[in-house]
């Protein structure tokens, strides 16, 4: 079985993709970085940053917990894991093959935050959502930008239309084989 972290910012396609990707590879499961609480968990991405953007404050005992269930019981081929940090969080990083990371712009991301999860807000709600991006949030994802993707094994053209992508991906795991 090989494990494959897909990795973007927020609103960056990870989800979309790994449930393509799901569609077009057989014996192939996924496991979902946001189905999970984690302990450590950051509330002040700010404040995370500024004090140095440990990755490691997250306690993902949850997520290895599962990784570790399905290669007991379940043994697909792959297993993708939609998850923001690739590389960078120790504990994960001995479960990843190979870590692919959707490059999307932050103005694709956000106009796609705000059109998933913000579709019934009022104007204002809007604009003091983007407010706080400006001055508190943005800072994460640039993070993301100078951490993440740096580390990851690909990075994919997060403007390329969806199919593409997953094209992309997917012939990316098909040649890293199963075993």
């Amino acid at each position: 079985m090989k494990i494959i972290a897909i990795a973007a910012v927020t609103a960056g396609g990870k989800t979309t993709i790994v449930n393509e990707l799901k569609k077009r590879l057989p014996n192939t499961l996924s496991l979902h970085f946001d189905d999970y609480s984690f302990v450590g968990e950051v509330d002040d991405f700010h404040a995370w940053v500024t004090e140095g953007a440990d990755y490691n404050v997250w306690d993902l005992a949850p997520l290895i917990s599962d990784i570790e269930k399905v290669k007991d019981e379940a043994n697909p081929d792959y297993l993708l894991l939609d998850y923001p940090f690739a590389y960078c969080h120790d504990e994960m990083r001995r479960y990843i093959d190979c870590a692919i990371f959707i490059d999307t712009p932050l103005d694709i991301a956000m106009a796609r935050r705000i059109l998933r999860d913000r579709k019934d807000a009022s104007g204002d709600e809007i604009r003091e959502d983007l407010e706080m991006y400006l001055k508190y949030a943005r800072i994460a994802y640039v993070q993301m930008l100078e951490d993440i993707l740096p580390s990851s094994d690909y990075v994919i053209d997060g403007t390329k239309e969806l199919g593409e992508k997953v094209d992309e991906i997917a012939k990316i795991i098909l040649a890293l084989g199963t075993n």
